[in-house]
């Protein structure tokens, strides 16, 4: 086929939706058991409210959803509407192994897919695998050694867990912010601990200050370094009641600790904390593992992309990291993959 589009998130069905407009034959491969990519894993409790606002999937409109509704609920069925109305056949679950050169070491040929539901042969591939499933922990002194819990935001179950227990949230992202709220709010207490000082901002998230964060983690891709997220670039939203964890303490930020012990972590100047759990909201890095044998990596340690094209093999797209890994990029990135890719294969067919 012309394309292998890896990953049904937000960022591959845009793409889908252009390649289709492109003429281009092309299959969707995607890991879950439904639609919906990593919003079907999000938290119980995070409701629509409280989500950085949705930009919409290509000529399918996201009607206001209820401020209540579970994300985990709203937006994977936004999801499955999609791929109604687009007539997507996504072949799920699959789960991809590898990417490499269908004749080993031609880069101009077909690239082999290889799955756990056999091997698919394109022209072209278009990776948009995210971040979900590559959550990242640190390691510090004596993390063994906890004897409470620990847990990356991604597993954070919801605060009823947390009640009369005493969190160390570690990370100054929007995860964090919001599972502080929700622990503190239901009867758990909580520190707040991140590497660097928060940035609050009081200006509304929307199109002008997406681009700006785009454009700047664009800049450390041309580069050749690992994307920074584009909600890092962008400070914390001061809603209502962020300002209100401001006013009561809940959101009074502590620097990192020097080490882990056996029931909570100490700070260099020998102050310690009692801790219950400790919630690393630390976030990801990008799920690109199966495509090693492509050997894209920069020095680095990032993949040096023009626009979504990697640069070092021109058949494989990254939509959906870097520049593109969010809801306001992904239209835009997947219009210009397509585009490329179009161009690309009829040029090789015609020489």
């Amino acid at each position: 086929m012309d394309v292998v589009v890896i990953g049904a998130g937000q960022a591959g069905l845009s793409t889908a939706h252009f390649l289709g407009r492109a003429g281009l034959d092309h299959l969707v491969l995607d890991a879950e058991d439904g639609p919906g990519g990593a919003w079907r894993h999000r938290w119980p409790t995070l409701r629509m409210a409280t989500v950085h606002a949705i930009h919409d999937l290509p000529g399918t409109p996201f009607a206001e959803p209820d401020p209540d509704a579970p994300a985990n609920e709203a937006l994977p069925a936004y999801f499955a509407e999609f791929e109604r109305r687009e007539g997507l056949d996504v072949l799920r679950p699959v789960r991809v192994r590898a990417v490499r050169d269908h004749v080993p070491g031609d880069r101009r040929g077909p690239l082999d897919v290889e799955t756990d539901r056999g091997t698919f042969t394109a022209d072209a591939l278009v990776n948009a695998t995210g971040t979900w499933t590559r959550p990242f922990v640190p390691r510090y002194p004596g993390q063994e050694l906890f004897r409470g819990r620990q847990l990356h935001s991604s597993r954070y179950p919801g605060p009823g867990e947390f009640a009369g227990e005493h969190v160390i949230v570690v990370g100054g992202g929007t995860s964090a912010v919001q599972q502080l709220l929700e622990i503190a709010a239901h009867g758990g207490t909580t520190t707040w601990v991140t590497r660097r000082e928060p940035e609050f901002s009081d200006e509304p998230f929307g199109p002008g200050i997406g681009r700006a964060a785009v454009a700047r983690v664009e800049e450390r891709v041309r580069r050749g370094l690992p994307p920074r997220s584009v909600v890092s670039v962008t400070g914390l939203s001061l809603t209502p009641a962020v300002r209100e964890g401001l006013r009561t303490g809940v959101l009074a930020r502590r620097p990192l600790f020097a080490r882990i012990t056996e029931d909570g972590v100490v700070w260099p100047d020998g102050r310690s904390e009692r801790a219950d759990a400790i919630l690393w909201a630390t976030g990801f890095r990008a799920a690109l593992d199966h495509l090693a044998p492509l050997r894209l990596r920069a020095p680095g340690g990032g993949v040096v992309l023009d626009g979504t094209r990697v640069v070092a093999d021109p058949r494989v797209h990254l939509v959906g990291y870097g520049p593109s890994a969010s809801t306001i990029g992904a239209s835009r990135a997947g219009r210009a993959a397509a585009r490329e890719i179009r161009d690309l294969l009829s040029a090789r067919r015609a020489a």
